[in-house]
C-alpha cells in the first residue's frame, strides 16, 4: 500500500510539474510559481511586493539567480512586468512560462540559460493588476477597455509621478540635471494606487538596470520618452539622453520576435469594433519613440529611467490584448527568443566598483562623455553606485570618457572602448582619492583636466538616506482615498 502510495505520489508530482498554456487565473498564478520553485528552490525566490491590489491580491515576484534573496556585485538586475493593464493578459502568460523554461532549461544544463541565471538576477512580475485581470475575465476577456484600470478604475501607467515635465522645464532652465529626480517632486496630479505605491517601492529598493512592461493591442517595441516636450499629444520624437542605447535595447527584442520587426506583416486593428488596420510598425523595425507615437504622462517606462538606474522599455506584445487560450503556446514560442535576449543585454556597456581606502563608496556618480566621433558629446544622464560600490552603465558601442565622482573625494576619469559585439560589459573600476588638507583648508578644486564639455554645474550628489526619505514621504502620505 505504501508503494502505491509513493508511485501516485511521485506521478502527481510529474503531471502537476509540467506547465500548462492556459488562463492561469488569480489563485492559481502562485501555484505556478511555487511549482517552479520546488522544481529548481536552489535558484529561486518568490516573495511579494509591500502591498496588495485594492481588492487585496497579493502582487507575486518570482526570481531566478544563483543566490536567491541577495544582491552581488558585477551581477546586474533585470525585471520584466506583465499585465499592468487588467485586460492585456499576454505578457502575465508569458512570464509565467518562462519561469517554467527557465527552471526546466537549468535542469536540463543548457548553457546559455545556465550562464544567463549565473550572471544575472532576474525578476518576473507577471500580473501588476489581478485586480483590472478578474474584472476583464468576468466580462469575457474581449471588452477593449474593461479590467483595463485597477479597481479604482485607475490607469496604473498614468499613475506614477510625472518626472518628465521635471526633466523637460531643467533643460529649458539650462540645468544639467537629468537622473533620481523623485526628490525634486513637490505634488502628484493624482493619489498613487496600492499597486503603483508597491511598485515604487520595488523599484527603489533594488538596483534595477534593465527593465521591460509588458502590454498588448499593438506589436512594437517602445522606448523613452513617453512625454511629448512641447506637450503634443502625438507624432513628436521625444529623445532622452540615452535615445541610442534605447534604441538598440528595443531593436534587440523587436529583431529577436518572430515578426514584430517586420514590414510586410500586416497592421493591427485600431479597436475590436473596426475594421480599419493601423500603421504596421514592423516598417521602421518594429520599435517606435513613445511620444512619437502618442504622448502620455505618469507612465511607469520614463519614471524607471528618471528616478532609478533602471533602463526600461514598453512591449506591445500583439494585437490582440486578450488572446484566445489556443493561442498562447504559439504567443510564446513567438516571443521566447526575444524574452531571452532582452535579457542578455543587462551585460552590455560597462560596469564596475568605487572605492577609496576604507571601503566601497555608496551614491557615487558616474558621468559619461561620447568620445567616439570628432566632438565629445556627453550623455546627461547619470548612474550612481550601489551599496558595494558597484554601478552598471547601458551603452552602445564606442569610445567613452567615464568619470567617478563623490563627496569629499578627487573624480577619476578613464577611456574606456565598448566593443560592436559584446557577451559581458566591460569592468572599470575606480579608487578614488579623499580630498587633501593643506594648512587647514580644504582643496575644493581638484586638480584634474576640465575638458571643454565639462562646461556648467556639476552634477547634483544624493544620499540614499535623503531618497529613501522623500520617497517614502511621497508613497505615504498621498493614500489612496477609501471607497
Amino acid at each position: 500500500m505504501v508503494f502505491y502510495r509513493c508511485v501516485y505520489f511521485i506521478f502527481f508530482l510529474t503531471v502537476s510539474a509540467k506547465f500548462v498554456w492556459k488562463h492561469h487565473n488569480n489563485d492559481e498564478l502562485p501555484l505556478v510559481l511555487e511549482e517552479v520553485h520546488e522544481k529548481c528552490p536552489n535558484i529561486t525566490r518568490i516573495y511579494a511586493l509591500s502591498e496588495p491590489s485594492v481588492q487585496n491580491v497579493p502582487l507575486y515576484v518570482i526570481e531566478f539567480t544563483e543566490m536567491p534573496g541577495f544582491h552581488q556585485p558585477y551581477k546586474p538586475e533585470v525585471k520584466y512586468i506583465g499585465n499592468i493593464h487588467g485586460n492585456e493578459v499576454l505578457g502575465r502568460e508569458l512570464l509565467l512560462g518562462l519561469a517554467d523554461y527557465l527552471c526546466e532549461q537549468y535542469l536540463n544544463n543548457d548553457p546559455n540559460i545556465r550562464a544567463l541565471i549565473h550572471k544575472t538576477r532576474i525578476h518576473l512580475l507577471p500580473s501588476m493588476n489581478p485586480d483590472g485581470w478578474q474584472l476583464s475575465t468576468s466580462f469575457g476577456g474581449q471588452d477593449y477597455l474593461i479590467g483595463r484600470g485597477n479597481n479604482h478604475s485607475v490607469d496604473l501607467n498614468r499613475n506614477f509621478p510625472d518626472l518628465d515635465a521635471i526633466t523637460f522645464e531643467y533643460e529649458r532652465l539650462g540645468i544639467n540635471h537629468n537622473n533620481h529626480l523623485l526628490k525634486d517632486v513637490t505634488r502628484l496630479a493624482a493619489p498613487l494606487e496600492p499597486e503603483t505605491r508597491a511598485v515604487m517601492r520595488w523599484i527603489m529598493s533594488i538596483p534595477f538596470v534593465l527593465s521591460a512592461a509588458m502590454h498588448g493591442g499593438d506589436l512594437v517595441a517602445n522606448y523613452p520618452y513617453d512625454e511629448s516636450k512641447s506637450g503634443a499629444l502625438a507624432s513628436e520624437y521625444s529623445a532622452s539622453p540615452d535615445d541610442d542605447t534605447f534604441r538598440e535595447l528595443a531593436m534587440t527584442y523587436a529583431t529577436a520576435h518572430a515578426d514584430m520587426a517586420s514590414a510586410s506583416r500586416p497592421g493591427c486593428h485600431i479597436n475590436s469594433h473596426d475594421d480599419t488596420a493601423s500603421y504596421n510598425f514592423g516598417k521602421q523595425g518594429g520599435v517606435t519613440n513613445g511620444a512619437a507615437w502618442y504622448s502620455l504622462k505618469g507612465g511607469m517606462q520614463d519614471f524607471n529611467y528618471l528616478a532609478t538606474n533602471a533602463f526600461e522599455i514598453t512591449l506591445e506584445l500583439g494585437c490582440k490584448k486578450y488572446p484566445l487560450e489556443n493561442e498562447l503556446e504559439n504567443e510564446w514560442h513567438r516571443n521566447r527568443e526575444a524574452l531571452l535576449a532582452y535579457l542578455w543585454k543587462a551585460h552590455i556597456g560597462i560596469k564596475g566598483i568605487v572605492s577609496d581606502d576604507t571601503g566601497f563608496l555608496e551614491n557615487a556618480i558616474i558621468s559619461i562623455v561620447n568620445i567616439t566621433g570628432p566632438n565629445p558629446k556627453p550623455i546627461r544622464h547619470d548612474v550612481t553606485t550601489g551599496t558595494y560600490g558597484d554601478y552598471y552603465r547601458l551603452l552602445t558601442p564606442g569610445r567613452y570618457e567615464v568619470t567617478a565622482s563623490h563627496v569629499g573625494h578627487y573624480p577619476a576619469q578613464r577611456i574606456v572602448t565598448v566593443p560592436q559585439r559584446q557577451s559581458a560589459a566591460r569592468i572599470l573600476n575606480f579608487k578614488l582619492e579623499p580630498i587633501r588638507y593643506a594648512d587647514g583648508a580644504l582643496f575644493f578644486d581638484p586638480p584634474f583636466v576640465r575638458y571643454p564639455h565639462f562646461i556648467g554645474e556639476q552634477p547634483r550628489i544624493y544620499k540614499r538616506s535623503l531618497y529613501e526619505k522623500v520617497t517614502n514621504s511621497i508613497l505615504e502620505s498621498k493614500e489612496t482615498p477609501k471607497e
